[in-house]
Protein backbone atom coordinates (compact mmCIF):
# COMPACT_ATOMS: atom_id res chain seq x y z
CA UNK A 1 0.00 0.00 0.00
CA UNK A 2 2.93 2.30 -0.16
CA UNK A 3 6.01 3.08 -2.01
CA UNK A 4 8.89 4.87 -0.63
CA UNK A 5 10.82 7.46 -2.54
CA UNK A 6 14.00 9.63 -2.64
CA UNK A 7 12.81 13.05 -2.63
CA UNK A 8 14.45 16.58 -2.41
CA UNK A 9 13.23 18.32 1.21
CA UNK A 10 13.25 22.07 1.30
CA UNK A 11 13.24 24.25 4.46
CA UNK A 12 14.25 27.72 5.65
CA UNK A 13 17.61 26.73 6.40
CA UNK A 14 18.39 24.08 4.27
CA UNK A 15 17.96 21.82 1.26
CA UNK A 16 18.50 18.00 1.37
CA UNK A 17 18.06 14.62 -0.29
CA UNK A 18 15.77 12.14 1.68
CA UNK A 19 13.10 9.47 1.24
CA UNK A 20 9.53 9.22 2.12
CA UNK A 21 6.62 7.59 1.50
CA UNK A 22 3.54 7.45 -0.39
CA UNK A 23 0.09 5.87 -0.41
CA UNK A 24 -0.07 3.88 -3.27
CA UNK A 25 -3.18 3.46 -5.88
CA UNK A 26 -3.92 1.10 -8.43
CA UNK A 27 -7.11 0.65 -10.46
CA UNK A 28 -9.38 -2.86 -9.99
CA UNK A 29 -11.05 -3.99 -12.21
CA UNK A 30 -14.22 -5.64 -11.14
CA UNK A 31 -16.14 -8.41 -13.81
CA UNK A 32 -19.56 -9.88 -13.28
CA UNK A 33 -19.64 -13.14 -14.91
CA UNK A 34 -16.99 -12.01 -17.27
CA UNK A 35 -18.56 -8.57 -17.83
CA UNK A 36 -16.50 -5.70 -17.09
CA UNK A 37 -18.94 -3.58 -14.51
CA UNK A 38 -16.70 -1.04 -12.93
CA UNK A 39 -13.23 0.22 -12.69
CA UNK A 40 -12.13 1.37 -8.86
CA UNK A 41 -8.88 3.58 -8.73
CA UNK A 42 -7.82 2.04 -4.67
CA UNK A 43 -4.85 1.04 -2.47
CA UNK A 44 -4.23 -2.40 -3.37
CA UNK A 45 -5.26 -4.47 0.04
CA UNK A 46 -8.04 -6.33 0.95
CA UNK A 47 -9.30 -5.98 -3.08
CA UNK A 48 -11.72 -9.01 -2.37
CA UNK A 49 -13.22 -7.25 0.47
CA UNK A 50 -13.74 -4.03 -1.66
CA UNK A 51 -15.40 -5.89 -4.83
CA UNK A 52 -17.84 -7.74 -2.35
CA UNK A 53 -18.74 -4.97 -0.47
CA UNK A 54 -19.02 -2.34 -3.29
CA UNK A 55 -21.59 -4.73 -4.97
CA UNK A 56 -23.28 -4.95 -1.79
CA UNK A 57 -23.31 -0.82 -0.43
CA UNK A 58 -23.97 0.08 -4.42
CA UNK A 59 -27.30 -2.29 -4.51
CA UNK A 60 -25.86 -4.60 -6.97
CA UNK A 61 -26.57 -7.33 -5.21
CA UNK A 62 -28.70 -8.01 -2.12
CA UNK A 63 -26.90 -10.39 -0.24
CA UNK A 64 -23.74 -12.62 0.08
CA UNK A 65 -25.83 -15.91 -1.10
CA UNK A 66 -26.10 -14.28 -4.97
CA UNK A 67 -22.63 -15.13 -5.30
CA UNK A 68 -21.14 -17.96 -6.19
CA UNK A 69 -17.05 -17.21 -6.73
CA UNK A 70 -15.24 -14.41 -6.01
CA UNK A 71 -11.71 -14.60 -7.66
CA UNK A 72 -8.71 -12.14 -7.63
CA UNK A 73 -6.71 -12.62 -11.14
CA UNK A 74 -3.41 -10.65 -12.98
CA UNK A 75 -3.42 -7.31 -13.58
CA UNK A 76 -5.74 -5.77 -11.38
CA UNK A 77 -8.49 -7.99 -12.15
CA UNK A 78 -11.52 -9.88 -9.80
CA UNK A 79 -13.63 -11.59 -10.80
CA UNK A 80 -17.00 -12.28 -9.27
CA UNK A 81 -19.56 -14.99 -10.64
CA UNK A 82 -23.01 -14.76 -9.86
CA UNK A 83 -25.56 -17.33 -9.22
CA UNK A 84 -28.11 -17.91 -12.21
CA UNK A 85 -31.06 -15.49 -12.13
CA UNK A 86 -29.65 -12.09 -10.52
CA UNK A 87 -30.67 -9.75 -13.13
CA UNK A 88 -27.70 -7.36 -13.00
CA UNK A 89 -27.83 -5.25 -15.86
CA UNK A 90 -31.34 -3.92 -14.50
CA UNK A 91 -29.76 -3.73 -10.67
CA UNK A 92 -27.03 -1.31 -12.57
CA UNK A 93 -29.18 0.64 -14.00
CA UNK A 94 -30.92 1.50 -10.41
CA UNK A 95 -28.38 1.56 -8.30
CA UNK A 96 -25.85 3.60 -9.96
CA UNK A 97 -27.19 5.30 -13.05
CA UNK A 98 -23.70 6.74 -14.33
CA UNK A 99 -20.08 6.25 -14.57
CA UNK A 100 -18.70 2.92 -14.18
CA UNK A 101 -15.01 4.34 -12.98
CA UNK A 102 -14.61 5.29 -9.05
CA UNK A 103 -11.90 7.62 -8.80
CA UNK A 104 -10.44 7.53 -5.39
CA UNK A 105 -11.06 11.55 -4.10
CA UNK A 106 -15.18 11.44 -4.63
CA UNK A 107 -16.75 8.58 -5.39
CA UNK A 108 -17.38 9.09 -9.31
CA UNK A 109 -16.50 11.99 -11.94
CA UNK A 110 -20.30 12.13 -12.45
CA UNK A 111 -23.30 13.86 -10.75
CA UNK A 112 -26.99 12.19 -9.85
CA UNK A 113 -28.89 14.44 -7.73
CA UNK A 114 -29.08 12.26 -4.18
CA UNK A 115 -32.76 13.27 -3.83
CA UNK A 116 -33.44 11.56 -7.25
CA UNK A 117 -31.50 8.69 -6.34
CA UNK A 118 -33.19 7.80 -3.19
CA UNK A 119 -36.16 7.92 -4.47
CA UNK A 120 -35.84 5.95 -7.35
CA UNK A 121 -34.48 3.33 -4.88
CA UNK A 122 -37.52 3.65 -2.23
CA UNK A 123 -34.94 2.13 0.61
CA UNK A 124 -37.00 1.54 4.17
CA UNK A 125 -35.87 3.45 6.66
CA UNK A 126 -33.27 1.97 9.14
CA UNK A 127 -34.57 0.43 12.39
CA UNK A 128 -34.01 2.42 15.56
CA UNK A 129 -33.37 -0.35 18.17
CA UNK A 130 -29.68 0.50 18.24
CA UNK A 131 -27.94 1.86 21.21
CA UNK A 132 -24.58 2.62 21.72
CA UNK A 133 -23.31 4.70 24.59
CA UNK A 134 -21.36 8.11 23.74
CA UNK A 135 -18.20 7.31 25.10
CA UNK A 136 -17.88 4.18 22.94
CA UNK A 137 -18.48 6.52 20.26
CA UNK A 138 -15.77 8.70 20.67
CA UNK A 139 -13.01 6.12 21.76
CA UNK A 140 -14.12 4.28 18.85
CA UNK A 141 -13.11 6.87 16.87
CA UNK A 142 -10.06 8.07 18.30
CA UNK A 143 -8.77 4.56 17.79
CA UNK A 144 -8.95 5.17 14.43
CA UNK A 145 -5.32 7.09 14.81
CA UNK A 146 -4.21 4.16 16.57
CA UNK A 147 -4.86 1.90 13.88
CA UNK A 148 -3.69 4.11 10.51
CA UNK A 149 -0.54 2.65 10.04
CA UNK A 150 -0.35 3.34 6.85
CA UNK A 151 -1.47 7.19 7.06
CA UNK A 152 0.79 7.65 9.61
CA UNK A 153 3.65 7.01 7.69
CA UNK A 154 2.20 8.65 3.83
CA UNK A 155 -0.11 11.10 5.18
CA UNK A 156 -2.25 9.79 1.77
CA UNK A 157 -5.21 7.53 3.34
CA UNK A 158 -8.32 7.27 5.09
CA UNK A 159 -9.58 4.43 7.61
CA UNK A 160 -12.79 2.92 8.40
CA UNK A 161 -13.69 0.80 10.85
CA UNK A 162 -17.28 -1.33 11.87
CA UNK A 163 -17.52 -2.03 15.59
CA UNK A 164 -20.14 -3.78 17.69
CA UNK A 165 -22.79 -1.43 19.85
CA UNK A 166 -20.13 -2.32 22.84
CA UNK A 167 -17.54 -1.03 20.84
CA UNK A 168 -16.01 -4.32 19.77
CA UNK A 169 -13.55 -4.10 16.64
CA UNK A 170 -14.81 -6.14 13.79
CA UNK A 171 -13.08 -4.86 10.88
CA UNK A 172 -10.81 -2.10 9.82
CA UNK A 173 -9.55 -0.40 6.40
CA UNK A 174 -7.17 2.17 4.99
CA UNK A 175 -7.31 3.47 1.57
CA UNK A 176 -6.48 6.40 -0.95
CA UNK A 177 -10.82 6.40 -1.51
CA UNK A 178 -12.75 7.23 1.96
CA UNK A 179 -15.79 5.05 0.69
CA UNK A 180 -13.22 2.50 -0.57
CA UNK A 181 -12.57 1.93 3.30
CA UNK A 182 -16.04 1.97 3.80
CA UNK A 183 -16.37 -0.61 1.42
CA UNK A 184 -13.55 -2.87 2.65
CA UNK A 185 -15.12 -3.30 6.07
CA UNK A 186 -18.85 -3.71 4.91
CA UNK A 187 -17.42 -6.11 2.76
CA UNK A 188 -15.27 -8.15 5.12
CA UNK A 189 -18.23 -8.24 7.94
CA UNK A 190 -20.28 -9.13 4.79
CA UNK A 191 -18.28 -12.25 4.23
CA UNK A 192 -18.52 -13.11 7.94
CA UNK A 193 -22.33 -12.67 8.07
CA UNK A 194 -22.11 -10.50 10.61
CA UNK A 195 -25.81 -8.68 11.34
CA UNK A 196 -25.22 -4.70 10.39
CA UNK A 197 -28.33 -3.66 12.37
CA UNK A 198 -25.92 -4.12 15.75
CA UNK A 199 -23.13 -2.33 14.44
CA UNK A 200 -21.50 0.92 13.68
CA UNK A 201 -19.13 3.15 11.21
CA UNK A 202 -16.57 4.83 12.50
CA UNK A 203 -14.39 6.99 9.79
CA UNK A 204 -11.75 9.65 9.18
CA UNK A 205 -13.39 11.07 6.15
CA UNK A 206 -15.61 13.84 5.33
CA UNK A 207 -19.58 12.41 5.64
CA UNK A 208 -21.08 12.96 2.19
CA UNK A 209 -24.04 11.49 0.60
CA UNK A 210 -22.15 8.58 -0.89
CA UNK A 211 -20.88 7.24 1.85
CA UNK A 212 -23.95 7.63 4.11
CA UNK A 213 -26.15 6.01 1.43
CA UNK A 214 -23.47 2.73 1.78
CA UNK A 215 -24.23 2.58 5.21
CA UNK A 216 -27.52 2.69 4.77
CA UNK A 217 -28.32 -0.02 2.19
CA UNK A 218 -26.35 -1.82 4.32
CA UNK A 219 -29.22 -1.42 7.51
CA UNK A 220 -25.92 0.13 9.47
CA UNK A 221 -27.58 2.40 11.92
CA UNK A 222 -25.04 4.83 12.52
CA UNK A 223 -22.16 6.37 11.39
CA UNK A 224 -19.22 8.87 13.29
CA UNK A 225 -16.18 10.77 11.86
CA UNK A 226 -13.93 12.84 13.12
CA UNK A 227 -14.15 14.84 10.37
CA UNK A 228 -17.42 17.22 8.83
CA UNK A 229 -20.63 16.26 7.96
CA UNK A 230 -21.71 18.07 4.37
CA UNK A 231 -25.36 18.42 3.24
CA UNK A 232 -25.47 15.41 0.96
CA UNK A 233 -25.08 13.53 3.63
CA UNK A 234 -27.09 14.54 6.09
CA UNK A 235 -30.11 14.61 3.04
CA UNK A 236 -29.46 10.87 3.01
CA UNK A 237 -29.40 9.94 6.65
CA UNK A 238 -32.28 12.35 7.49
CA UNK A 239 -34.39 10.30 4.91
CA UNK A 240 -33.41 6.86 5.17
CA UNK A 241 -33.66 6.80 9.62
CA UNK A 242 -29.74 6.91 9.97
CA UNK A 243 -27.83 8.29 12.94
CA UNK A 244 -25.02 10.62 11.20
CA UNK A 245 -22.16 11.87 13.83
CA UNK A 246 -19.39 14.40 12.78
CA UNK A 247 -16.35 16.19 14.71
CA UNK A 248 -15.70 13.52 16.88
CA UNK A 249 -13.04 14.55 18.73
CA UNK A 250 -12.15 13.92 22.34
CA UNK A 251 -14.85 14.16 24.56
CA UNK A 252 -17.37 16.25 21.73
CA UNK A 253 -19.22 15.42 18.86
CA UNK A 254 -21.96 16.77 16.99
CA UNK A 255 -25.23 14.81 16.60
CA UNK A 256 -27.18 15.50 13.16
CA UNK A 257 -29.89 13.04 12.94
CA UNK A 258 -31.84 10.38 15.06
CA UNK A 259 -29.71 11.38 18.41
CA UNK A 260 -32.18 9.04 20.33
CA UNK A 261 -29.89 6.49 19.42
CA UNK A 262 -26.77 8.01 22.05
CA UNK A 263 -26.91 7.41 25.22
CA UNK A 264 -25.55 10.64 26.94
CA UNK A 265 -24.04 10.60 30.09
CA UNK A 266 -23.73 14.53 30.76
CA UNK A 267 -21.09 15.18 33.81
CA UNK A 268 -22.02 17.06 36.44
Amino acid sequence: MMKKLTIWKFSARKIERGQDFVAEERPLHVFLNQVHYITILCSPKQLKELAVGHLLSEGVLDSLDEIREVRLGADGKCWVRLKEGVDTEKRVSVSRPFSRLIVSACGSPDYWPLSKLIDRLNLPKVPLGLKVEASIIAESVKRLNTLAQTFRKTGGVHIAALYSAEGKLLATAEDVGRHNAVDKVIGAEALRKTDFTGCFVASSGRLTGDVVLKAARMRIPMVASMAAVVSSGFEVAHRTGLTLIGFVRGRRMSVYTYSERVIFEPSG
